[in-house]
């Protein structure tokens, strides 16, 4: 993991941008501690922070330029399988300086161009610009494991481009711009989903995707687009599948000439990579006065010690939670109510201060079929016999009700799916966020048109295939991903997701629906190849996550009074109705609903804005 910027300016690149440069790598350092590096010439700028992983000389340092001087990278990210493409580079006359895979990426991209991203197995997000077509070419990878922002909303028409928007607005010439029409959507998703961030006129580089830019022409092309392809082949075979490619790919990301760990809670997919992985050291984080629902971490230090490893383990409460997220927030660059960024923050802390880089369970769910979202009760199996007419009535009339378990049950059995499953979050209904939201930012994207699309467009699938389709255009890179780098980076650690490898998924993509889910089973073909190497109460434990336990919290005066003086505050009277606000905060209070995920999500951007809009 690193960090960098960039300023392109054609033919235009002066002193003065070099001083914003550095003080723009400067608001980044926290992704690269070890050490910083520049390059600039009459039209561009990198500033770069490193966080070193191999080759720890100052060999590796970036910006790292080609033999003949005519290329530059600046790359963030691991390319795990960098040792092999070496070797094909070696066989093609190439010459090697450094043991980095930097010097691969660069050298890769000379020969290959933009084909050198069929090649790789890694995160990343890169840019090269080439010194004599004066050209700049910028990657993400397959899944959107490494974030990558650019915007030209800026004073003087410089391009600007990065790994975190904060570093934008160090540059004076960036016009700093609150994009009204980003709140509904994250109302109703919980955190920035679409390419336009919160700051208006400044996206996000798509997973798969890549940028030409030449003469200040730009060109976006998608390298990678998910797929689903099943095979016909028995269980045996597929969990065989499973197996093979999940232990060679857990070897290939163990390559580091730093310490790495485990990042370990009770359930199957971080307990599968590290019974694979075999790391010294794990760490795991729970919540006080909450063992029966909230910590996990003696589970994890439980199989830890069947393995001979140590485990570490943080708890955490009220006060660190909400002391903390004005830090989280600032760190995530934009607002996010995910509950479980809070329990990664710590986490990641507790794992710096023993290791460098940790190997993590994330993209399992999306690509095996571990959310219960993805499944179906056998109640909700009745239930969809009645006619559809009847049950979206019923769906309309349960709108208005108090939230609740009959309330939810309505809503999803009357649905139809671009209404059902927008991703594995759903907070505000489209009509609720307009009813809490003044009328000026009311006029935004609908999370349900933008779903109805999508689903248009993977027209044959199976529901499930749609599903998880959905899920890796949004959900995993702007939620899951973009958590657990951001909330890692801002303690100098990389996070390794072995299950988000390329061979993974090609495997993950061929097992039908049935080896999935079936009934009360998920992610069957991933379970059973875990039991090879875990014992059964592991790889047979139902999905927990990061449960935060917020609804108790909300219902204690002192954390009441706190969320309600934000609620009412001449910031949110900006945004809201704040007497629907107070009212769904006091229905919660009082135990006649259950509205933890509506006040949160509201809480949470109003302590952003501050962060961004009024302290800074």
């Amino acid at each position: 993991m690193c960090g960098y910027v960039g300023i392109y300016k054609p033919n235009s690149f002066t002193k003065e941008d070099d001083e914003f440069l550095k003080v723009m790598s400067e608001e980044i350092q926290h992704r690269g501690p070890d050490s910083d590096g520049y390059f600039s010439d009459d039209s561009i700028g990198f500033g770069f922070r490193r966080l070193a992983f191999l080759d720890l000389t100052p060999n590796g340092r970036q910006p790292l330029f080609t033999d003949d001087k005519k290329k530059v990278i600046c790359f963030n990210g691991e390319i795990y399988n960098h040792d092999e493409i070496r070797q094909e580079l070696i066989k093609e006359g190439y010459t090697f300086h450094t043991k980095t895979d930097t010097e691969v990426l660069l050298k890769g991209y000379d020969r290959y161009k933009e084909g050198v991203l069929d090649k790789l197995r890694g995160m990343f997000a890169f840019s090269v610009w080439d010194l004599e077509e004066k050209e700049l070419f910028i990657a993400r990878d397959f899944f959107g494991i490494k974030p990558m922002y650019y915007t030209q909303n800026t004073k003087d028409g410089s391009f600007l481009f990065g790994s975190e928007i904060k570093a934008f607005l160090k540059n004076p010439n960036f016009n700093k711009e609150f994009n009204e029409k980003a709140l509904k959507p994250f109302l109703t998703n919980e955190y920035s989903a679409y390419e336009e961030t919160f700051f208006k006129g400044v996206y996000k580089l798509e997973a798969g995707h890549y940028l030409k830019i030449k003469d200040g022409n730009m060109e976006k092309v998608q390298y990678f687009k998910p797929y689903m392809k099943p095979t016909n082949k028995s269980l045996d075979e597929y969990v065989e599948d499973v197996e093979n490619v999940v232990k060679e790919t857990v070897d290939l990301y163990k390559r580091s000439h730093s310490p790495l760990g485990c990042f370990l809670s009770g359930g199957v997919d971080s307990s599968y990579i590290f019974s694979l992985a075999q790391t010294d050291e794990t760490f795991s984080v729970g919540f006080k006065d909450y063992d029966k629902d909230y910590n996990e971490t003696d589970l994890a230090r439980e199989l830890s010690e069947i393995k001979g490893k140590q485990n570490y383990k943080v708890l955490i409460d009220a006060d660190d939670c909400f002391d903390a997220l004005p830090q989280i927030q600032y760190y995530m660059d934009e607002p996010h109510a995910n509950l479980s960024a809070v329990p990664m923050y710590f986490l990641s802390k507790l794992a710096r201060e023993h290791v460098k880089g940790v190997l993590s369970g994330e993209g399992a769910d999306e690509l095996f079929g571990g959310y219960f979202s993805y499944g179906e009760t056998a109640n909700m199996h009745k239930y969809r016999k009645l006619p559809f007419g009847l049950r979206h009535f019923l769906r309309k009339r349960a709108l208005n009700m108090k939230n609740g378990r009959a309330r939810k049950f309505l809503i999803k059995g009357g649905s139809e799916l671009h209404e059902e499953f927008i991703g594995q979050a759903k907070v505000f209904e489209p009509e609720h966020a307009d009813a809490i939201l003044k009328p000026e930012y009311r006029d935004a994207q609908n999370p349900f048109d933008v779903a109805k699309r999508f689903y248009k467009s993977v027209q044959g699938k199976t529901k499930l295939q749609k599903m998880q389709l959905l899920d890796m255009k949004y959900w995993l890179p702007g939620n899951i991903l973009l958590k657990g780098d951001k909330m890692s980076s801002c303690s100098s650690l990389e996070v390794r997701t072995p299950f988000l490898d390329p061979k993974v998924y090609e495997v993950a993509a061929s097992i039908p629906d049935n080896y999935k889910i079936d009934g009360d089973d998920f992610k069957i073909a991933l379970r059973k190849a875990a039991e090879k190497v875990m014992p059964p109460d592991w790889s047979n434990r139902k999905k927990v996550g990061f449960p935060v336990p917020i609804r108790y919290w909300l219902r204690e005066d002192k954390y009441y009074n706190m969320v309600k003086e934000e609620i009412t505050s001449d910031v949110a009277k900006k945004f809201f109705d704040t007497d629907a606000l107070v009212k769904l905060l006091d229905d919660h209070y009082h135990e006649r609903a259950m509205n933890q995920r509506y006040i949160w999500t509201v809480y949470a951007f109003l302590i952003w804005y501050r962060e961004y809009f009024i302290n800074r």
